[in-house]
């Protein structure tokens, strides 16, 4: 497969971001992404990975990060300063078809920014699973 270049792979980030409602957009301003080839082996322990999922390939799309320094008792989680990994190599990896690419490098970004607002991986998790993860209630 063709990797796509870090200028093309960004450009797609940016548009995920771009897309985004403004109510949202608004509260990323203190979130910085940044692009890494891959996870180091610390960042895929401290995600859970065990050491058999870590040696078979196993690997991490993208990582939300909070920032260590503030704590979120003393401020507001949306006004804490966070950043978010994404990372390049598996995502090509896993989603030669250019398209399918695009698409899980916009699924990645949306699922991290969640975690910014304090969705949990299980939270996540049951929303994806769920093909109405709103039940009958209306959504407006």
């Amino acid at each position: 497969m063709k990797r796509l270049s870090l200028s093309a792979f960004v450009h797609i980030i940016r548009q995920a971001i771009d897309s985004l409602p403004p109510e949202i957009a608004r509260h990323l301003e203190n979130v910085t992404v940044d692009v890494l080839d891959e996870p180091t082996e610390e960042q895929l322990q401290d995600a859970g990975f065990s050491a058999e999922e870590i040696a078979a390939g196993e690997s991490l799309y993208g990582l939300f990060v909070p920032n260590p320094g503030i704590s979120t008792s003393d401020m507001d989680m949306l006004d804490t300063p966070n950043q978010i990994f994404i990372y390049k190599q598996p995502l090509e990896d896993d989603f030669p078809d250019p398209q399918e690419l695009r698409i899980e490098i916009w699924k990645t970004i949306i699922h991290e920014i969640a975690h910014h607002f304090g969705f949990s991986e299980e939270d996540l998790d049951r929303f994806e699973a769920n093909p109405n993860p709103f039940g009958d209630r209306p959504l407006f």
